[in-house]
């Protein structure tokens, strides 16, 4: 096929295919290529009506593309990326684009700007979401680096990225490493929500001893209101969906192993929040909590050993249930916003929260009605320091608490284990605790290893105490 190509898409898996058929059905004109061919040839065969002009080799594909270039990586994050750049580095000219589009860590983006700096060629790094359906249909796109990188490819972002309210689900994140920093909050804002309402699920049906077609339907209603989400969508078809290897209804979740998989991006979140000192509770509980079911065997033992409790969900409701979802989602997500306003000031990434938020409201897989209040929350207070002290949050969370009590204290005494809605509630508690446990922390710190503290009367002020002495004295 002799053509010139406005975009070239290396790494056709399901990922990178769908996407280069997005990109093919908004009428750019296509090339591709797979290190290994089957992936390839595969897509050509199976999707002719793309007409993608698919290369053997890097050099074949750099030089059917109009100049300045712009290629997209849909290679596997880590080691590959780098290969790639290597053996496209001697073949790049001035102002060709490179765009990392894997889920790659905001410190590798960081390292590769770093290269890319001495050389004649641009490299950005941007976070898609949204799965294989929406890379074909339209993802929620999140670039950062340079914003005249981002300029160069936003016609094209705009053209397949998925339609919120507020338009195309693209938007520029910030410098740097920001648009892959800024999916890994996002994969991790989906863990926690995830895991809430996993936690939500197994209490009305476990706890509540509802059939599955009754807790579906639940689903289905709240998605018709606030909680309106892809994923509350699809929990409702799972806990609809029967067995197909038995024939007595049995529902498909309930033969799935209880070993929740995981791909590092929650992980790198919580690690990520430790550095920064943000405080990501419900996000670090989704993440430990798929550690755990992932020691199974361990679990059963313990089971054995420590024996299994599981008693009534006394004196909780259906509407409770539904508040204390929705509560520990605003604090799940005041957390992954406060992370990206730190990471923004400490690393000068300039990224637009509300933007963000909008961004994230279709396309993705935290898509989600609820986003939209967040992006008001953000466009009308864009320092705001949490999510939770917006007005219309606030007074969410102050209605729905004693709800939200009593389905934690419900779980506790009943043995549910609860640990997202728990960790999300001890979050808003210590939040809003104008005293809490820090001072007899501090008193310790000074005790072993005279790290001093700041007295009430004095903040600002450090002061050591011989704590042996004085307490000998007295």
């Amino acid at each position: 096929m002799n053509r010139t190509n406005q975009v070239a898409v290396i790494g056709l898996g399901v990922m990178g295919g769908n996407l280069a058929r997005n990109l093919a059905s908004r009428g750019f004109r296509v090339g591709g290529y797979n290190r290994s061919p089957e992936p390839a040839r595969a897509l050509a065969a199976g999707h002719p009506e793309a007409n993608l002009d698919l290369a053997s080799d890097l050099p074949g594909l750099v030089a059917r593309l109009e100049r300045p270039r712009r290629l997209i990586l849909m290679v596997p994050a880590g080691p590959a990326v780098d290969e790639v750049l290597d053996r496209l580095d001697g073949l790049l000219e001035d102002a060709d684009l490179v765009v990392d589009a894997g889920n790659s860590l905001y410190t590798d983006t960081d390292r590769r700007l770093a290269r890319a700096s001495g050389r004649p060629w641009r490299f950005m790094g941007m976070g898609v979401s949204g799965g294989a359906e929406g890379a074909l249909q339209g993802p929620a796109i999140m670039p950062g680096g340079a914003p005249e990188a981002y300029e160069a490819m936003r016609p094209m972002l705009e053209a397949i990225a998925a339609r919120g309210s507020g338009g195309p689900t693209v938007a520029w994140c910030g410098h740097g490493s920001a648009g892959h920093f800024v999916k890994m909050v996002h994969n991790g804002i989906e863990y926690g929500d995830m895991q809430l309402i996993a936690e939500t699920a197994m209490l009305l049906r476990d706890g509540l001893g509802l059939a599955g077609e009754s807790v579906a339907g639940i689903f289905e209603s709240w998605n018709r209101g606030e909680l309106e989400s892809f994923l509350v969508e699809i929990t409702a078809s799972i806990l609809r969906t029967p067995d197909p290897e038995r024939a007595d209804g049995a529902l498909l979740v309930d033969a799935i192993l209880d070993q929740a998989g995981q791909k590092g991006t929650g992980r790198w979140t919580v690690v990520a929040a430790a550095e920064l000192g943000v405080p990501i509770p419900t996000i670090a509980a989704a993440v430990d909590a798929r550690n755990l079911s992932a020691a199974r065997p361990l679990r059963v033992e313990a089971s054995r050993s420590l024996g299994e409790r599981r008693g009534r969900l006394d004196g909780v409701g259906v509407d409770d249930l539904r508040d204390a979802l929705s509560s520990a989602k605003i604090a799940s997500y005041a957390q992954g916003f406060a992370l990206l306003r730190a990471a923004s000031l400490e690393r000068g990434y300039q990224t637009d929260l509300a933007e963000v938020a909008r961004i994230w409201t279709a396309g993705c897989i935290i898509g989600a009605r609820f986003l939209e209040r967040v992006r008001e929350a953000f466009g009308k207070q864009p320092n705001l320091p949490t999510l939770a002290l917006s007005p219309d949050f606030a007074e969410e969370l102050q209605r729905r608490e004693k709800a939200w009590r009593r389905v934690v204290d419900g779980a506790n005494a009943a043995g549910f284990p609860a640990p997202g809605l728990g960790a999300s509630l001890g979050w808003f508690d210590t939040l809003r605790a104008s005293r809490g446990s820090a001072a007899l922390i501090q008193a310790q710190r000074d005790y072993f290893g005279s790290h001093t503290y700041e007295r009430i009367e004095s903040p600002g002020k450090r002061v050591h105490t011989d704590w042996a002495k004085v307490a000998g004295e007295g």
